[in-house]
């Protein structure tokens, strides 16, 4: 990771803090086995959309990132012919 890291580490490790936390209040609130077995999986469900979201975003970014570069490549190898 360098200086310009476009912080989805950051965001892919706020997504899994908030999985477990999530889970870990689940566990400990006082419903039924069942109805907490439900909310688990809606949570989860919505989480493994949320990070869907997030590589989405991430693959675009490192797409752009290298047209970029290869753009400037193409025109440092133009001004050197």
């Amino acid at each position: 990771m360098g200086d310009r890291d476009t912080g989805s580490s950051f965001a892919i490790g706020f997504i899994i803090g908030a999985v477990v936390g999530v889970a870990v209040g689940f566990l400990y609130a006082p419903k039924a086995g069942k109805e907490t077995r439900t909310l688990l999986r809606e949570k989860a469900e919505e989480v493994k959309e949320k990070a869907g979201e997030v590589a989405e975003k991430a693959k675009e970014a490192t797409a752009e990132a290298k047209k970029r570069v290869e753009e400037r490549f193409r025109h440092k190898e133009e001004a050197a012919s």
